[in-house]
């Protein structure tokens, strides 16, 4: 039975990675801070599964940030695959804490990675990469795309990225980045945008709110599925050669074009309701970011099949769902 760590499993994407992993008979290990809480609402059904919690998946407490309790935790779980999706990813939140950002981002990578050479063996390593890398960088964007990152979170990012490939070139470790772009889900924190408007959807529908606040509408992006992303995430460490791949759908839509087709899908007209305030602007814009993963397709054979209809469709059901139960029980639910 192969044995994989993964650290931010609380996360949208950790929560799908778990449940593949699983899926395909793993046992699965997780690392956990020692806080009072330990969020666990996207995985609460395999909480709930107690053949599972103690058969195939397990919580560690310790640190990313703390070197020794990594070396530790995989000296005790002896690991084939490390999956390192753990960050601060909220872009806009790095600009108001980007000292936090950079440290966060940084140390737990370069630990990792240092905590992989000091235990040796054979281990593959994933790291999360981000498209905020590219930037100001015009689309397409690809492999050999130049980085322009724009945000103290992109910039954390490429020091990842160029860490992963630097332990892959020094000490022969198995160790793939994954260069996804923006990729969603019911699962997604609700600060994020294309969760916030379809929240907010639900909500206003449902007559408990009123209007929506955004940001830039006319920023672009290539919006894709997580559920279908994390699957990449697998097949980058089951290949036979350690490399970095873009990962996105090849579309690209606007954040106006979101609000009019979210609220549309319930008979609104985003104009109505949605206004727009600086505050939520970026001290400097990423206007445009679509990927050509190319690559992907062909060494991994892998390609998106829900696209951003599709996904946006599905998320403004599940947001109408949460909305109906909050009408219900008079109260608002948060959820991620």
């Amino acid at each position: 039975m192969k044995k994989a760590l993964i650290t931010g499993v609380t996360g949208q994407d950790g929560a799908y990675l778990l449940q593949l992993l699983l899926d395909k008979g793993y046992e699965v290990h997780a690392i956990k801070r020692r806080t009072s809480t330990f969020p666990t609402a996207r995985i609460d059904n395999i909480y709930q599964d107690k053949e599972l919690i103690e058969q195939r998946f397990f919580a560690h407490y310790g640190d990313i940030h703390d070197g020794m309790s990594l070396i530790s935790a995989i000296h005790k779980i002896e690991p084939d695959e490390i999956y390192n999706l753990a960050a601060q990813s909220h872009v806009r939140v790095s600009f108001e804490n980007p000292v936090a950002t950079v440290i966060d981002n940084i140390s737990g990578t370069i630990n990792i990675l240092e905590a992989i050479r000091q235990v040796g063996g054979n281990i593959r390593f994933y790291q999360a990469s981000s498209s905020e890398m590219f930037g100001s960088t015009p689309p397409p964007q690809n492999e050999k795309s130049p980085f322009n990152p724009c945000s103290p979170y992109a910039c954390s990012k490429v020091f990842g990225y160029y860490q992963t490939i630097n332990y892959r070139q020094s000490f022969n470790i198995f160790a793939c980045n994954g260069i996804l772009f923006n990729h969603e889900s019911p699962l997604r924190g609700e600060t994020f945008v294309t969760r916030k408007v379809t929240r907010a959807v639900g909500r206003i529908k449902m007559g408990i709110q009123d209007k929506l606040t955004m940001g830039n509408l006319d920023a672009k992006r290539d919006w894709g599925y997580a559920k279908e992303y994390v699957e990449v995430m697998w097949l980058m460490l089951q290949n036979s050669v350690p490399d970095d791949y873009v990962i996105a759908t090849g579309e690209m839509h606007s954040v106006r074009e979101l609000c009019d087709f979210a609220f549309g899908l319930v008979g609104l007209n985003y104009s109505d309701y949605v206004k727009t305030d600086e505050y939520y602007y970026r001290p400097k814009e990423v206007d445009c970011l679509c990927g050509d993963s190319k690559k992907a397709r062909e060494i991994l054979g892998w390609q998106p099949k829900v696209k951003f209809k599709d996904l946006i469709e599905l998320m403004v059901e599940a947001d109408l769902k949460l909305a109906a139960e909050e009408k219900k029980l008079g109260r608002f639910i948060a959820m991620y």
